[in-house]
C-alpha cells in the first residue's frame, strides 16, 4: 500500500511541476536547434514517441524509457534540414544490472559557411561592384552532449533524468549552459496501454549581450498501446503482425499547444511502415516513414512535409540493439 501512494505521490508532483513551468509563456526562446528531432523512427510516427521509445534514441524523448534497453543500444542518426543545415546526433545506452540504465548523447548542428559582409565593403574594386564581401567565411554551429540515468521504481513505473551541455556558436559570441530533462513512464497493466510524460530543456535563461531568453522548454504527455499484437492487443492478436498506435499532447513555452498521432506497422518484427501526423504547427503536419530490423541491426528513414513554401526533410538513422 505505501508503494501505491509512493506511486501516485510521484506522477501528481511530476504532472504539477511540469504544467507550472510549461504554461509560463514566451514568444521568444534560445537555443532553437534542441527542438529539432533527427531521429528517423519517432519523426516517421510524427513525433508521437515520449510513450513509445525503447532505444537509446530515448536520451532526446523520455529519458525514463531508457530502462527499456535490456543490455546495449546504440544509434545515430543525419539530418538535411531546411536551408543547407544539417543536424546529426548519436546516442548510447547501457544498463547496469541492479543499477539501472545510463545513456549518452550528442547532437551537433552545422549552418555550413558563411561569407562576411559588411557595408566598409560595399562598392567598386578595379571596376567591378563588390557586394559587401569581406573574403572572409564563418561557420555558426551549436551542440549538446549529454548524460542520462534511469531506473525502474517498480514493475511499472520508471523515472529517467538528463543533464547536457548545450552550447551554441554565433561567431560573434559564444553561449553555453547547462539543461535538465526528466521523464516518466508507466505500464499500466490495461491490454498494452503504456503512458508517459516529460520535461525537456529545463534550465536558466540564457544571456545574450544585452538580452536574455528562456531555453525552449516542452512538457509532453503521451499515451501508446498495440492495436493488433501477438498477445494483450485492443483489436486482435496476430503472430505476424503488430500495428501500434501513439498520441502525444505537448505544451511547448513559445507556442500554443501542440498534438502528435502517430501509427507504426510491423510485420515479423523485421519490416516497419510509419505514419503521423502534427497538429497546430505553421508549417509541419504530415510524416511517413518505413524502417527494417535484422539481428539488433537497425535502419530508419523517415520524410517530414513542410508545406508550400519549404522543402520537404529526409531522415536517415542506423541503430544496434545487444540483448
Amino acid at each position: 500500500m505505501k508503494i501505491k501512494y509512493f506511486i501516485t505521490i510521484i506522477i501528481l508532483s511530476f504532472l504539477l511541476f511540469g504544467n507550472s513551468f510549461a504554461f509560463q509563456k514566451v514568444g521568444t526562446t534560445s537555443f532553437q536547434f534542441l527542438k529539432i528531432m533527427t531521429d528517423a523512427r519517432s519523426t516517421g510516427m510524427g513525433e508521437a514517441f515520449t510513450a513509445v521509445a525503447n532505444s537509446s534514441n530515448a536520451v532526446f524523448w523520455n529519458p525514463a524509457a531508457l530502462t527499456k534497453v535490456e543490455n546495449m543500444d546504440v544509434s545515430a542518426s543525419y539530418l538535411d534540414w531546411l536551408l543547407d543545415i544539417s543536424h546529426s546526433s548519436f546516442s548510447f545506452a547501457y544498463h547496469l544490472q541492479g543499477i539501472g540504465t545510463i545513456g549518452v548523447q550528442g547532437l551537433f548542428t552545422n549552418v555550413g559557411n558563411i561569407e562576411v559582409t559588411t557595408v566598409d565593403a560595399l562598392g567598386f574594386v578595379d571596376g567591378k561592384y563588390n557586394p559587401g564581401l569581406t573574403g572572409e567565411t564563418i561557420s555558426p554551429g551549436a551542440l549538446a552532449l549529454g548524460l542520462s540515468f534511469a531506473r525502474q521504481l517498480t514493475d511499472k513505473l520508471s523515472f529517467g533524468v538528463t543533464s547536457k551541455f548545450v552550447q551554441e556558436d554565433l561567431s560573434v559570441k559564444k553561449i553555453s549552459t547547462i539543461v535538465f530533462d526528466g521523464g516518466l513512464t508507466f505500464d499500466t497493466g490495461f491490454r498494452s496501454l503504456e503512458l508517459a510524460a516529460a520535461i525537456r530543456h529545463f534550465g536558466p535563461e540564457v544571456q545574450y549581450f544585452d538580452k536574455s531568453y528562456p531555453l525552449p522548454q516542452t512538457f509532453t504527455i503521451g499515451i501508446s498501446g498495440f492495436l493488433i499484437s501477438p498477445e494483450n492487443s485492443f483489436l486482435f492478436p496476430s503472430e505476424n503482425h503488430t500495428l501500434l498506435f501513439a498520441y502525444d499532447m505537448s505544451q511547448p513555452r513559445d507556442y500554443d499547444q501542440q498534438h502528435h498521432v502517430g501509427i507504426e506497422y510491423s510485420f515479423s518484427n523485421f519490416i516497419f511502415l510509419r505514419a503521423g501526423y502534427k497538429f497546430n504547427f505553421d508549417e509541419e503536419g504530415l510524416a511517413l516513414g518505413f524502417g527494417i530490423q535484422k539481428s539488433g541491426l537497425r535502419i530508419d528513414y523517415s520524410y517530414s512535409s513542410f508545406g508550400e513554401y519549404f522543402d520537404s526533410v529526409h531522415r536517415f538513422t542506423l541503430g544496434f540493439s545487444m540483448k
